[in-house]
């Protein structure tokens, strides 16, 4: 039989508000009594029903966690250092898959806040009207990790991604090359489109390169679609900014294939610093994006805002770095 909050009240020989008092921290409880009420717990083996204080408390301590796609290694990331921050806080954590699509996003969101989380954590390709929309109906707070809101309303936790893709691509154009190809994973991600491809413009402006739009490649964000463009291609790049890890080992592949060097007639810098970036031969250079900390921080605003603390400012841009490995000079 389920052991209840009246079974231990008779054990320990204290009100149910006794017991109700130490499961929730209450101070406002004698040491004595404390401890006679947890020894009563741990002899019964009683655990607390969560649904039962969320009714009572107007808390679940409970938070809803959307990302794309937990087998990429960049939500796992994110979503690790969401979890132990939760964790810190004593928070639990529903976890859900959108398959990055939005009608699938927004059903979702309906579902965390009937499950009534105290707070929601999301990862999004692109904050379209219809998901602000639901974003501004919640009763609950919301924070996003690792993407962007081009209208700045809702709180984020980012790096700065057009500074990143400029610096990347002005290290290769710094490094004498002049044919720079940006490989992109597909341009309806913000991120992508409005972030990395137009540092990648900036880059070229500022070094008085024009664009070619025959070196902007637009394609799915696997290794597969990159390998396969690259062998596709008749002009090939001296220089490779890939929007993505995976997208710049296809490339680095595809060119080994070809009979060429890396980085000796082709340098290739990616994007994000997975784990990927160490693993393959030449090792990596790549873009840092400090997934870890954008989980952890966006979890961390996310609690502030469910704590009522006062928010010094809801977007949060972290530092970034180029990690330089053999791929590049």
């Amino acid at each position: 039989m389920t052991v209840t909050i009246y079974d231990v009240a008779r054990e320990a020989n204290v009100s149910m508000a006794t017991v109700s008092r130490v499961v929730n921290g209450n101070p406002n409880v004698k040491p004595a009594t404390r401890k006679k009420v947890k020894e009563a717990i741990d002899r019964l083996g009683y655990r607390p029903n969560a649904v039962a204080r969320g009714l009572a408390s107007k808390k679940t301590t409970t938070v809803g966690v959307i990302i794309p796609d937990i087998s990429k290694g960049f939500y796992a990331e994110l979503a690790r250092g969401i979890e132990d921050i939760a964790t810190m806080y004593e928070y639990n954590i529903i976890l859900s898959n959108s398959d990055q699509k939005e009608d699938k996003e927004i059903r979702l969101l309906e579902t965390m806040l009937g499950k009534q989380v105290d707070g929601i954590v999301l990862m999004s390709d692109a904050v379209t009207p219809a998901l602000r929309e639901e974003i501004s109906r919640s009763s609950v707070p919301v924070v996003l990790a690792g993407t962007v809101d081009p209208e700045g309303l809702i709180p984020s936790v980012n790096i700065d991604y057009k500074g990143a893709a400029r610096e990347a691509v002005s290290k290769l154009i710094g490094n004498g090359h002049k044919e720079v190809a940006f490989v992109s994973g597909p341009f309806n991600t913000v991120i992508n489109r409005d972030f990395l491809l137009e540092g990648y413009k900036e880059a070229l402006e500022e070094a008085g390169i024009a664009l070619d739009e025959g070196l902007v490649f637009e394609l799915d964000d696997s290794y597969d679609a990159a390998l396969e463009a690259w062998h596709a291609i008749d002009r090939r790049p001296t220089g490779v900014f890939a929007g993505s890890d995976e997208l710049a080992i296809g490339v680095i592949h595809g060119a080994l294939d070809a009979g060429l060097s890396i980085p000796e007639d082709v340098e290739v810098i990616g994007f994000e610093n997975t784990k990927l970036a160490r693993m393959v031969r030449p090792r990596l250079t790549s873009v840092v994006i400090p997934l870890y900390d954008i989980g952890a921080v966006s979890m961390r605003l996310l609690t502030k805002y469910m704590s009522n603390e006062e928010i010094e400012d809801p977007t949060v841009i972290l530092p970034h770095r180029i990690e330089e490995r053999e791929s590049a000079k």
